[in-house]
């Protein structure tokens, strides 16, 4: 049950950013908004106000924001022409399509912001958890339980300062400052390159030391401006590992397999409102810049799509030709049907592999 509902306060509020970032420009921009959906298909309930119909609808997979002269082929009455999608300036169609996903990107930067400013983030200190066997670290003589003031002299207070600080040295000799117990201990060992894996399982080579962190670690406050600028680079950081993570699945280092549908994410959604408020907000965070992404992609049927040709009407004066645009929508659209058919299918592997197990 918790999964469910989960499921509809991560879903449904991803949606609603998103198609609210279309009503808000659309509105700003002079056009009317004729239907407000959450969801697809027949109408479930909702209510009339001014011109617009806000409504949820029985398939919740998806949300829509119907506006006046939207269709490619729709005939406008001469009275709605002055608020017509399609009698628009270029512009103006540019960024009400373009606002959907920013507003994805705006909404994942505020729940980071949030997170950081009333949470705080949470650091791991550099403290040795483990040494391991015919590494640097075991001969130069570091225990467990050793806490790391500092590297050839500057200070370090987290796991990931000292990591970075380890990894820029590459290959030359460091002196790492020690606190253990009552004692402060200079100890001098020189990194060996080692084989890791990055966040994708991918093998690495970086300089290693031969430690692993304690996994002790404290929360530290942080102001409304550090905050914001946390939020900022965390989207960001976000945003560059998705695309990157689409690379590696386009060049097969990464398998299909690991693409989740509604009901992983469903999965997912439940497994984090478990863990608390936090995690299940930062989750949405993280499926909100993916969402964002998603729709960027230049596929005929999404606002990515959209763009494209907007972008070329912009550029050549005239708009793409209607026959272009109903050919290229409909591979658009078969490539979309071919994505929501591997990630139902991974969902449905995933539920039987489970139950096998």
């Amino acid at each position: 049950m918790t999964s469910v509902w989960a499921a509809i306060v991560v879903l449904g509020g991803l949606i609603f950013a998103h198609e609210l970032g279309h009503f808000i420009l659309a509105r700003l921009c002079g056009v009317e908004v004729q239907k407000f959906s959450l969801g697809f298909g027949p109408r479930l309930f909702g209510f009339q106000r001014g011109p617009t119909e806000y409504r949820v609808s029985v398939v919740p997979l998806g949300g829509y924001v119907k506006m006046v002269g939207e269709g490619v082929d729709e005939e406008v009455p001469p009275e709605k022409i002055p608020v017509s999608f399609s009698h628009k300036p270029v512009s103006n169609r540019l960024m009400i399509v373009a606002a959907g996903p920013v507003a994805n990107f705006v909404l994942a930067f505020i729940v980071f912001t949030m997170i950081l400013f009333f949470y705080g983030s949470p650091v791991l200190l550099p403290r040795v958890g483990e040494v391991l066997k015919d590494y640097p670290a075991e001969a130069a003589g570091l225990l467990k339980g050793d806490t790391i003031l500092a590297i050839d002299g500057e200070p370090v207070e987290t796991w990931t300062d000292m990591a970075g600080k380890i990894r820029r040295q590459g290959s030359a000799p460091i002196e790492l400052t020690v606190e253990r117990g009552r004692q402060v201990l200079n100890l001098v060992m020189t990194p060996v390159m080692g084989q890791a894996q990055d966040v994708f399982g991918q093998p690495v080579s970086k300089p290693m030391v031969g430690i692993s962190p304690s996994g002790q670690s404290f929360t530290r406050r942080v102001s409304f401006i550090g905050a914001i600028k946390g939020g900022a680079a965390q989207t960001w950081h976000v945003a560059r590992l998705t695309v990157v993570s689409v690379g590696k699945i386009i060049q097969r280092q990464i398998p299909v397999s690991t693409i989740g549908g509604p009901i992983f994410i469903a999965q997912l959604a439940g497994e984090q409102a478990k863990e608390g408020a936090v995690n299940l907000f930062f989750f949405i965070a993280l499926l909100s810049v993916n969402l964002g992404l998603i729709n960027f992609l230049p596929i005929p049927a999404l606002d990515g799509g959209h763009i494209i040709f907007f972008s070329i009407e912009a550029i050549f004066r005239r708009p793409v030709s209607l026959s272009i645009r109903e050919r290229t929508t409909q591979v658009g659209l078969a490539l979309i049907l071919l994505l929501m058919g591997v990630v139902m299918f991974n969902d449905v592997a995933r539920i039987f592999g489970q139950v096998a197990q």
